[in-house]
């Protein structure tokens, strides 16, 4: 058995988009968006802004109160979208429920969508037309990739069907040639569909929900999930169990989440290169 690095992985990107972003002219910027003072939040967020200025890239970040008038956060975004020294942009979900997260998600523009969540770039995403992908997706696909896995001809098995992973992790997948099956709350017989996965993608926010009773012998599971319980934090797989049965596992902490960081930074760094094409 393989327990996958996300975190050695993550390094490794992270030093070669700094070696690249130490050639531009002007370095590429990221701003995000952060509405209220959830405590996940300000660690998210705080860690997006580490990383970026780790490899390099400009980072702001626009901090406004729950009970702010959502008009100024659409003139923020408008503001951003035109001006030419950034190059993303990214609200920090999930937002206090007064405000239209859908409505302002889609105000940016679609070229500085560095979270693949408007829905131009959803759309182009089902369409196969290259977009800017929903980084947690992205960062399974590297994950696989640089771990030596052959992604064509697999079956894939995902539990959850969020926009934020599973829906777009579908099509990302399908678009690599795998055969995928995405399995929800309402699925008959879960078990019966998570033991034919070659890969097996647990994204349902539930904590240790996959037993080693959900794993065929072999499998390569991918563990999306972040739960806190009594005892610290864990993933939606049963780590210490199924690691026993499965090829290659990625752990929680460490796994898939360095990876969701990384990606936004490389989304950035992709919407500066496409900017700078565009003006050459």
């Amino acid at each position: 058995m393989k327990i996958i690095d996300g975190k050695k992985i993550s390094e490794e990107i992270k030093t070669e988009l700094k070696a690249e972003i130490k050639n531009c002219f002007i370095k590429p910027g990221l701003s995000v968006i952060q509405i209220g003072n959830r405590d996940d939040s300000n660690r998210y967020v705080a860690a997006k802004q580490k990383a970026a200025l780790e490899v390099g890239i400009n980072f702001n970040l626009y901090h406004y109160e729950e009970d702010a008038d959502e008009r100024e956060i659409v003139n923020k975004i408008k503001e951003l979208n035109n001006d030419e020294y950034v190059d993303g942009i990214m609200i920090q979900l999930p937002l206090p429920e007064k405000f239209n997260e859908k409505r302002l998600v889609n105000l940016i523009l679609p070229s500085k969508d560095v979270d693949g969540l408007t829905d131009r770039n959803v759309g182009r995403l089902v369409g196969n037309k290259d977009p800017l992908v929903p980084c947690t997706p992205l960062g399974i696909v590297e994950l696989l990739k640089r771990s030596g896995v052959e992604i064509e001809g697999k079956h894939v098995v995902i539990v959850g069907r969020s926009m934020l992973v599973g829906k777009p992790l579908l099509h990302l997948l399908l678009n690599e040639n795998a055969t995928v099956t995405i399995c929800h709350t309402r699925t008959s017989d879960l078990k019966k569909m998570t033991l034919q996965a070659d890969i097996l993608v647990a994204a349902m926010g539930n904590p240790m929900f996959i037993t080693k009773d959900y794993v065929k012998e072999g499998a390569i599971v991918i563990d999306v999930g972040i739960n806190t319980i009594n005892t610290g934090l864990c993933g939606d797989v049963d780590f210490d169990k199924v690691s026993k049965k499965a090829s290659m596992i990625t752990p929680v902490p460490g796994g898939v989440g360095p990876m969701t960081v990384t990606m936004l930074l490389k989304n950035t760094l992709r919407s500066y290169k496409i900017k700078i094409s565009n003006k050459n």
